[in-house]
């Protein structure tokens, strides 16, 4: 004989894993792999808009790094990328939509665009070192919003390809 449950009044809640995660209380700054960054506190992140730049860019770093973007593939099946004043930047979209974008802003949008999707972790701590000379990540160029750039900088790609800024922080 099968129990339908039909003398129970109702069902019983089930919470998914991700539900417990979002009641958490949310740390002062995420941290970033890959990240050195002192903690803001609170009433000095009002006053020093440096370190409030320097927070908000730690959260955009972190979301790039666990997010998949689309590369495009130059002729010969490499990852698209441009030089511009010395850096190599490996050109990266967050959707088709944007790339469509900067298909048309280079009046290129008739031909065909192959492109790989990758980890933008696995950009900045794979590719980036396989490139010759400084490099980083130019994401959605040409955009609308004008895009974000993760320059070839301590903090953003390994140590050891990252351009010394001579203690600039």
């Amino acid at each position: 004989m099968l129990d339908n449950g039909d003398d129970i009044a109702e069902p019983p809640v089930r919470r998914s894993k991700i539900a417990d995660l979002a009641d958490w209380p949310a740390p002062e700054v995420r941290s970033t792999p890959g990240v050195a960054l002192e903690p803001v506190p609170a009433m000095a992140s009002e006053h020093d808009p440096t370190a409030v730049a320097r927070q908000e860019f730690a959260v955009l770093l972190g979301e790039f790094r666990r997010t998949a973007v689309l590369v495009p593939l130059d002729e010969f099946g490499d990852l698209w990328s441009a030089e511009q004043n010395g850096v190599r930047w490996i050109c990266a979209f967050s959707d088709e939509e944007a790339l469509a974008r900067f298909a048309q802003a280079r009046g290129d949008a008739g031909r065909e665009w192959v492109y790989r999707t990758v980890l933008g972790a696995r950009l900045l701590d794979v590719m980036v070192p396989m490139l010759p000379g400084p490099a980083g990540v130019a994401l959605d160029a040409g955009g609308e919003d004008g895009g974000m750039l993760f320059p070839p900088v301590v903090g953003i790609v390994p140590d050891a390809v990252a351009v010394d800024l001579g203690g600039t922080r």
